[in-house]
């Protein structure tokens, strides 16, 4: 089976065609909106107090389990509700460049974030409570800002490029 096959059959199913049909569409991307502005804000918390930027005193350890569990939450609904507006125009999404640059760096993002937890996070005891965390760190922290920014940017796109 073909990728333009699966398009296909993903933007027959009923609830594709009526969210491409009517009022759902912009609720649905609002919760997108909303659920983003979690994963990066939450996210982004993290990467500037990777890149140094103090965080009310806080260690990393710390202000990561603070934040993790509304990342994920935020991720969820990021992806359940992109995934519907994805379904209701799969053919076209699939074919817009700005689309594939942000599903791109999502994949970048997800590298980065497993790249972080597998190095420098492992010896995070070593290094939690100082103002400059490792050079890894901060590399990963500056990648992932870089990364969410980016995805952010050509989702925007997404609408104004055909």
């Amino acid at each position: 089976m073909a990728l333009a096959d699966v398009w296909s059959f993903l933007e027959a199913l009923p609830t594709s065609q009526a969210i491409a049909s009517g009022v759902l569409f912009p609720w649905i991307e609002s919760i997108h909106v909303l659920a983003l502005v979690v994963v990066v804000g939450t996210i982004a918390m993290v990467d500037l107090r990777l890149l140094g930027f103090r965080a009310h005193e806080r260690g990393v350890r710390h202000l990561i389990r603070e934040v993790l569990p509304y990342t994920w939450v935020g991720f969820g609904f990021a992806l359940a509700s992109g995934f519907l507006l994805f379904a209701s125009s799969a053919s076209t999404y699939a074919e817009n460049i700005a689309f594939r640059f942000k599903i791109c760096l999502l994949l970048l993002a997800g590298a980065n974030m497993l790249y972080f937890h597998l190095l420098p996070y492992r010896s995070v005891h070593l290094w939690d409570d100082l103002v400059h965390p490792p050079l890894r760190a901060r590399i990963a922290g500056g990648v992932s800002l870089c990364c969410w920014i980016g995805v952010v940017a050509f989702g925007r796109w997404i609408g104004f490029i055909q």
